[in-house]
């Protein structure tokens, strides 16, 4: 969500009230060997080494405990053990996309896991996930140690308080309901769908709005405070929830709380330009810059919609970027260049003179956001226009050749991460434009999107 200027509340960013993101790289503590699924030989097809990176991530802290989500980021990130909410959701849906006995197994641990965090917050009972977790030991920058795994010594959840990820975002909650009832629907537990329902119900509670505009709002800060902001993405991934809770339970109800969400989606789409804006911070005025990527292929997956298809086309023109060693602040190594897209209108116009925050780099206007890249090669293979299947193609082997030769000698856990696995969120720093930035750290949640596409698994067909 975002108005014009400044740093804004972002799915992706803080909800909590604690500290910003450091950027140091640091040695996790609690180093173990990953699973042996983590250690595929580098012969490996690119989905079976991004397949064993996800797994590594999962088990970077075999000590402390079987109840585990997976790492987000590898260690040089700086956010330590952080484990978010929205990319286990995504580490699920890709475990099972893969087809295989363990994916399936180990979806279903993850799913458990989030079923453990909602049953054993330290505070609430209501049926909420927080923005993310820890899921093994370090010692913070102010040197205050962090013990535990994902399980504290008191049996509840270890929520992420020292970065300040104690929010709830609808948008995370509706990912993690996504995931659970697909896990139910593939599965046949109870267990998965009963928490899906949760997740629906909290999202009734807290999000629906009564304003012009309509939809579901943002959530809660880390103070429980409402946000005041409904977000066209939030809202894209409600219609895939309520659509998915409609169908397994067989309650009308979900069928209206889908049309609301939908509802708000269509009130985002601009006819000209042939996109969808980012949403409303007051549920009245439509924000118009910046318009991010994952508002126009999202709404793809979800809706399906042919009067809508332009959202896609929009994407792969407007926001087409190709990192090259010599473009400015660019840190592709000499010699490779990779394409996609990146975050959003507002990431092609960013300072390349100053950093992109306090301590981090400057940005390359350029950069390839993977995760982005995969949703767009997603979404033209889901609407199979002509020539769609080769552009998506070509968006893929950029993806791959990123997992092959970006993000080299980086950790998990403080052990390596197993040889050319796992892809980048960014081929280079970039801004989003939404108050943070994505670097070259390898990362879950962008390797699950590489791996949902790659198998062309819709996750947000209801």
């Amino acid at each position: 969500m975002t108005g014009r200027q400044g740093p804004v509340f972002s799915r992706r960013a803080l909800l909590g009230t604690g500290l910003g993101v450091g950027a140091a790289v640091v040695t996790a503590a609690g180093s173990g060997p990953a699973g042996a699924v983590g250690r595929a030989p580098v012969t490996a097809s690119p989905q079976r080494r991004a397949h064993a990176f996800l797994a590594a991530a999962m088990d970077a802290y075999p000590d402390h405990g079987t109840v585990r989500l997976a790492q987000s980021y590898t260690d040089q990130a700086g956010l330590f053990s952080t484990a978010f909410t929205y990319d286990n959701a995504l580490t699920v849906l890709a475990c099972l996309a893969t087809g295989t006995r363990d994916g399936r197994s180990r979806a279903s641990a993850l799913g458990d896991a989030l079923l453990y965090a909602q049953a054993h917050d330290p505070v609430y009972d209501d049926g909420r996930l927080r923005q993310a977790y820890n899921v093994g030991p370090y010692t913070f920058y102010d040197g205050s140690r962090q013990p535990d795994g994902f399980v504290r010594a008191d049996g509840t959840a270890n929520v992420g308080t020292q970065f300040g990820f104690t929010g709830t975002a609808v948008g995370d909650m509706a990912w993690a309901g996504i995931a659970l009832s697909t896990l139910a629907g593939r599965t046949g537990e109870k267990r998965f769908l009963a928490g899906a329902v949760r997740i629906g119900e909290w999202i009734e509670r807290v999000g629906r709005t009564d304003e012009p505009l309509g939809g579901y709002k943002f959530g809660v800060n880390g103070a429980d405070e409402k946000l005041p902001f409904t977000s066209t993405e939030h809202n894209t991934d409600l219609i895939a929830l309520f659509g998915k809770l409609a169908r397994l339970t067989g309650d009308r109800v979900w069928r209206e709380r889908r049309a609301r969400a939908e509802a708000f989606v269509l009130r985002m789409w601009e006819p000209t330009g042939g996109f969808f804006y980012t949403g409303t911070n007051d549920g009245v005025t439509i924000n118009r810059s910046p318009i991010p990527e994952d508002t126009q292929t999202w709404t793809h997956l979800a809706l399906s919609s042919a009067a809508h298809a332009r959202s896609v086309d929009w994407a792969a023109k407007e926001l087409a970027v190709l990192d090259t060693a010599d473009r400015p602040n660019s840190t592709v190594p000499a010699g490779q260049s990779y394409e996609g897209v990146t975050f959003s209108s507002a990431s092609l116009l960013a300072d390349e003179s100053a950093p992109i925050a306090d301590s981090q780099p400057k940005p390359d206007r350029n950069g390839v956001w993977f995760e982005g890249t995969a949703h767009l090669a997603l979404a033209l293979r889901e609407r199979r226009a002509p020539g769609d299947e080769s552009r998506a193609r070509r968006l893929l082997a950029s993806a791959e050749r990123a997992q092959d030769l970006l993000g080299t000698d980086q950790t998990l856990g403080g052990s390596a991460a197993p040889a050319r696995s796992g892809v980048v969120s960014a081929s280079s720093p970039l801004d989003t434009g939404f108050g943070f930035g994505y670097y070259p750290y390898r990362h879950t949640g962008a390797t699950a999107w590489y791996l949902v596409a790659a198998t062309r698994t819709n996750p947000l067909r209801g």
